[in-house]
């Protein structure tokens, strides 16, 4: 498993990707696939591109079956538990819930760890961040494209982007302008978005379901929440990371009592370190640690709870 520096939270989005298609009830979103054949969100499987019917559920409708499935035999947890934790994330990544719309994200964030890409924020690497996970994200675009042998130069080839790898860091030659619009032209991409997930489960989400098995937890709130600090504050590493955290947060093997003490360990370091602007980091953490007290430990059923504690003013 790849490790990584952490990504600070995005300053400001310069540009943002419009939605096309809202959800409704199931039998709405299948005549909108009907209408608008275009949009990979309702007609295509990221794996093979291929027609399917409507979703079971509006939260569903946000991943493909193929993802669906992968995300459930890796984690244990479903649609609609998946879509709410990236909401979660994405309010405090992108100060928006609407997570789908960032597949195609690309930005230059001045923090001197190259682009932030997609998302979960995969990053080119730069001097704060020597172990970037851009280029497995690339590699993996290439062999869910069908490459024989996958590799960053196929994936950039396919794309049109001129760039080569210098160590471990993934240097762009092409503008700012020129890279993130190719990136940009990827939102809809089925292979991409298949590339993306699995990349983010390689890299932050199989540490942190790990995590919470071997500590006897296998929450939706809980796996979300490592997630989360996996991404922002890097998945291992120093004391700032989800290990350092963990490791701090005490032996209880009551999940409430242990998480308690998580989120209050991560208060403490969550504004600094540029993982967060502040009070943007304090306020992330409470939006989990809000619905914990709330007992919205399944993120089931929890679309108004999760809307309240996502209603805080990113700063």
């Amino acid at each position: 498993m790849q490790t990584k520096q952490p990504v600070s939270v995005r300053k400001r989005v310069k540009s943002g990707m419009k939605a096309v298609l809202s959800v409704g009830l199931a039998s709405a979103l299948l005549l909108t696939s009907v209408l608008l054949p275009g949009n990979a969100l309702a007609n295509s499987n990221p794996a093979e591109g291929e027609a399917y019917a409507a979703p079971v559920s509006s939260h569903d409708s946000n991943f493909s079956p193929a993802t669906l499935q992968f995300l459930k035999s890796k984690t244990g947890l479903d649609g609609e538990q998946w879509d709410n934790i990236m909401k979660l994330v994405n309010k405090a990544e992108q100060d928006s819930l609407k997570w789908t719309e960032y597949y195609g994200y690309c930005e230059d964030i001045d923090d001197d760890r190259g682009y932030t890409i997609g998302i979960f924020g995969a990053t080119t690497g730069g001097p704060n961040d020597t172990g970037p996970d851009g280029p497995a994200l690339f590699k993996e675009y290439d062999a869910v494209k069908g490459a024989a042998n996958p590799s960053v130069q196929g994936a950039l080839a396919r794309i049109g982007v001129n760039g080569t790898m210098k160590g471990a860091i993934l240097k762009i030659n092409d503008s700012e302008k020129v890279f993130c619009g190719k990136i940009k032209s990827l939102q809809n991409d089925p292979a991409w978005r298949e590339a993306m997930w699995h990349t983010f489960y390689n890299v932050y989400i199989k540490y942190s379901v790990e995590q919470a098995s071997k500590r006897g937890f296998n929450s939706a709130l809980t796996i979300g929440s490592f997630v989360d600090t996996a991404l922002n504050q890097g998945a291992e590493g120093d004391s700032g990371s989800l290990e350092g955290i963990l490791a701090k947060s005490g032996n209880s093997t009551n999940e409430k009592t242990f998480m308690t003490n998580f989120y209050a360990k991560r208060t403490l370091v969550v504004d600094t370190n540029e993982y967060n602007q502040p009070p943007n980091g304090k306020n992330r953490v409470k939006q989990w640690s809000s619905l914990l007290n709330m007992g919205e430990t399944d993120l089931k059923d929890a679309d108004a709870a999760v809307k309240k504690v996502t209603g805080w003013t990113m700063k």
